[in-house]
């Protein structure tokens, strides 16, 4: 349905789609930070795992080492990038004092949310889709589930362009925004299984790491494209979806009421 009283041809979806071709034009405008960077840094990870250690040690039976570490590393360039692009731009927005601009047109907050979300989600799942092309030069990833590794790797996108809007929000500065992945996003990958199957630590740390919530999103993905894993990949799914739903209600209560936005 058109909307006439702002203007012939005016549609409802106008700003959301606007706003969408605004965040993927802000990151393609600077492409060498926002994806050649991180497309390096993985392809240096895949180097050290894929090509010195791939076939010298496995810790997954019927796999090399670098058939397990390829999925964690495909995962991590899009937690990263989700993360990135949302909390980057919206702080920024904060920061120049422009976002006031954004909350006086005719947008919703489900709206505001969604076109920063898919922008983000676009630049994650391009930078997964970039690490896993490299990654074919190191080894062959069987895909035993690809409908499902694709359905994990979205939801950790999402997930992770929530938690990027939150942070953007509570952030008071440059230095407690990259904090966030500093000293939170980047020790939960690592202790979240990337490297290492979390079956083979001892029954204390095995636990603990049940409730690291990156493991769930790691674990699911790696288990729908090699057909295993530590956890069932509906229990995988349906935690780390719980999660997303979670991150957005939050963030769509602080947007909704303008909390910190306005200032």
């Amino acid at each position: 349905m058109k909307k006439t009283i702002l203007g012939r041809g005016y549609s409802r979806w106008q700003p959301f789609v606007t706003l969408t071709q605004k965040e993927v034009r802000r990151f393609l405008r600077v492409s060498s930070q926002t994806l050649l960077a991180p497309i390096v840094s993985a392809s240096l990870y895949l180097f050290v795992f894929g090509a010195t250690l791939g076939e010298r040690i496995s810790v997954l039976e019927g796999f090399s080492y670098a058939q397990f570490v390829i999925p964690g590393l495909i995962l991590m360039g899009v937690i990263n990038n989700s993360f990135a692009n949302t909390s980057s731009s919206l702080f920024m927005s904060r920061y120049l004092g422009n976002i006031v601009d954004l909350l006086v047109t005719p947008i919703s907050p489900p709206q505001f949310i969604f076109a920063y979300t898919l922008a983000a989600m676009i630049r994650g799942i391009g930078v997964g889709l970039a690490v896993w092309l490299i990654s074919t030069l190191f080894a062959e990833l069987p895909w035993a589930h690809p409908g499902l590794a694709i359905a994990m790797a979205c939801l950790a996108s999402f997930l992770f362009a929530q938690f990027g809007l939150l942070a953007a929000i509570f952030a008071n500065n440059f230095d407690a925004l990259s904090m966030f992945t500093n000293f939170l996003i980047l020790p939960l990958i690592y202790l979240g299984g990337v490297f290492y199957p979390i079956s083979i630590l001892p029954g204390f740390w095995g636990t603990l790491s049940h409730f690291n919530p990156l493991f769930y999103l790691i674990d699911g993905f790696r288990h729908a494209i090699l057909g295993v894993g530590d956890l069932s990949f509906a229990t995988a799914f349906a935690v780390a979806g719980a999660q997303a739903l979670v991150l957005f209600i939050g963030a769509a209560a602080l947007i909704g009421s303008g909390y910190r936005l306005r200032n």
